[in-house]
């Protein structure tokens, strides 16, 4: 796996990401080149597609985008920036019973939050449904489509396998005139719902399985989203895409491998209409460990309850990685790093982890947040007092300036954060030992107050008023600093700490038996009372903050209210990628 993400850094021959600012690159100057762009550097050359580059980005409306389409976005987006082009957005909308606008609207808003602007190019395939029918039309007059009756299940005992070819429908053979009878009585409703589909005559001995005479309409009474219930027959995604691309002038079609085998077919059907032909080029899809792709399998965990919601911070959606505190510069890094390629890979979840550690670590501010506390009381420090001391927001950022932190009496540290009977490199608070409260003092263990049951319920500490920044033992040295919160001012919050949804890297991968919930980690959620500074008590959700030393929180954005935040935790500080990378 370290190769892949070593290999993430090393080539850069990546695009750039400019957010909603179209880069308007000179025709003229070389553009850092993958293989996607050495073929629109050829077309350019050539002067195939006039030197215009048109992209876009053509999801399905039946479930919420993932990290997978992500790539997409900024890939087709990216492209059409930097060669100082367009890139349309359209919804390819073909099958009514899985689509929604819940979809569409939630697909508008990740892309929007990525960075990315369509502008007025919001396209749906439905918008050319009528435009498809008078191509299929075109088609039928030309002998090339014909109206067939055998079922879904028939027709995939005629299509053959991969080492024998098909053999012809019964019906491939009627006459023109019939054919366009049966059509459009097909279109009228006469027909049953999956009684006939309308299929184009390619060729049944293809070793390519997609150009056996495939299915181009289906007989299907449902309500679609946009055009209703003026369409009872709908035409399939492979017949309905290609026309689309080439009803929106696009030249570089850019897919993921899995459409590979279907661009013949794709190819085909603009050729034997005579329209614009745009390329096709695919490259690999985006596999990341411990996540599951798979809009099936998402929608399952949805549905069955297993996650909290398609934005469900353990969800690989966009809008799931909004939630939990991904940045849209954190995403776009991401796809940049790990580049465009035509053989499939597996990138290791830190890459991504080490991603938004990274964008956060020189914007998130700096907090103290106890998650599991242990009290902690200033023998020596006056009772009912209360003294403001100044902390640093960012240290990575100066403007970022400075706030006040109540100090008082009884304060609140991590109960991991004190050992009765250390180990030999234990450098935080033990009986007799010192320690330095960030931003404050140097305080020093007296007494473990202990209940009937032994376990320690408080410390009783004194401190050197002297070590205070500005003080004159302020830089007095002591080995440990722990982070810290007032006891009597702090608020008290609900921390959610998310991990892994899986378990294992591959979730996919299974007994013999079981299928991928196998796999589902049981600590994937763990929800915890804190006590936070009181700065946070009215922080707004989808704001950032590093818990010093306990990792980067977002507060969320379904479940806090005003006055009493949720924190849900982003990544933990330890950025085990980084470390192996300097190695």
């Amino acid at each position: 796996m370290l190769h892949i993400i070593l290999s993430a850094l090393r080539g850069r021959d990546l695009f750039h990401i400019s957010g909603r600012v179209a880069f308007m690159a000179n025709p003229e100057t070389p553009v850092q080149t993958n293989f996607v762009k050495q073929i629109i550097n050829e077309h350019n050359k050539t002067g195939r597609f006039a030197n215009r580059v048109h992209t876009r980005f053509p999801p399905e409306p039946n479930g919420y985008l993932h990290i997978g389409h992500a790539k997409s976005i900024c890939l087709n987006f990216g492209i059409a920036q930097e060669y100082g082009g367009q890139c349309n957005l359209r919804f390819d909308d073909t099958n009514p019973v899985k689509e929604d606008v819940e979809y569409v609207d939630s697909i508008k808003e990740d892309i929007r939050w990525l960075g990315f602007d369509w502008e007025d190019r919001e396209y749906y395939a439905s918008d050319y449904f009528e435009t498809l029918y008078e191509y299929a039309l075109t088609l039928i007059r030309d002998g090339k489509a014909f109206v067939c009756e055998l079922t879904a299940e028939e027709i995939r005992q005629y299509r053959g396998t991969l080492t024998e070819p098909g053999k012809n429908s019964p019906y491939r053979d009627r006459s023109v005139e019939e054919n366009l009878d049966l059509f459009q009585r097909m279109r009228s409703g006469e027909f049953p719902d999956g009684s006939r589909t309308l299929r184009a005559k390619v060729d049944m001995a293809s070793p390519n399985l997609n150009m056996r005479d495939p299915v181009m309409y289906r007989i299907l009474r449902a309500h679609h989203h946009r055009t209703g219930d003026a369409w009872c027959i709908y035409p399939t995604y492979d017949w309905a895409h290609g026309q689309s691309d080439s009803i929106e002038g696009i030249t570089h079609s850019i897919c993921t491998l899995e459409f590979e085998d279907h661009r013949p077919l794709y190819d085909w059907y603009v050729d034997q209409l005579g329209i614009h032909h745009p390329q096709q080029i695919e490259f690999a899809r985006l596999n990341v460990t411990y996540l599951v792709m798979s809009k099936r399998k998402l929608l399952r965990l949805v549905q069955e309850g297993i996650v909290d919601g398609w934005d469900d911070p353990r969800m690989p959606t966009i809008s799931g990685l909004r939630r939990r505190g991904f940045t849209p510069a954190s995403v776009r890094d991401f796809a940049e790093r790990v580049g465009v390629a035509k053989k499939e890979s597996t990138i290791d979840m830190a890459l991504l982890e080490h991603c938004v550690r990274e964008d956060l670590n020189a914007h998130a501010w700096r907090v103290m947040g106890v998650l599991d506390p242990l009290k902690v009381v200033i023998t020596n420090f006056p009772e009912g007092e209360t003294e403001q001391l100044e902390a640093v927001n960012n240290p990575e950022d100066e403007s970022s300036g400075v706030r006040s932190v109540p100090f008082t009496r009884e304060l609140y540290i991590e109960r991991e954060d004190f050992m009765e009977d250390p180990p030999g490199k234990f450098f935080r608070l033990a009986p007799g030992r010192e320690v330095r409260l960030r931003y404050a003092y140097i305080i020093k263990c007296e007494e473990v107050i202990k209940d009937a049951d032994g376990s320690i319920t408080e410390l009783r500490c004194t401190y050197d008023a002297e070590t205070r920044s500005g003080m004159p033992q302020a830089n007095r040295k002591v080995k440990g600093t722990l982070h810290w919160v007032s006891a009597t001012e702090a608020i008290e919050a609900e921390v959610r700490l998310y991990d892994q949804l899986f378990s294992k890297e591959d979730p996919g991968d299974t007994d013999e038996g079981l299928d991928f919930l196998s796999n589902l980690n049981p600590d994937s959620l763990q929800v915890i009372r804190a006590m936070v500074e009181p700065s946070l008590a009215e922080a707004m959700p989808g704001k950032h903050f590093q818990f010093e030393r306990k990792g980067y929180f977002t507060v969320d954005t379904r479940y806090s209210k005003p006055g009493t935040p949720v924190f849900n935790r982003t990544v933990t500080l330890r950025d085990t990628w980084a470390k192996v990378n300097k190695q």
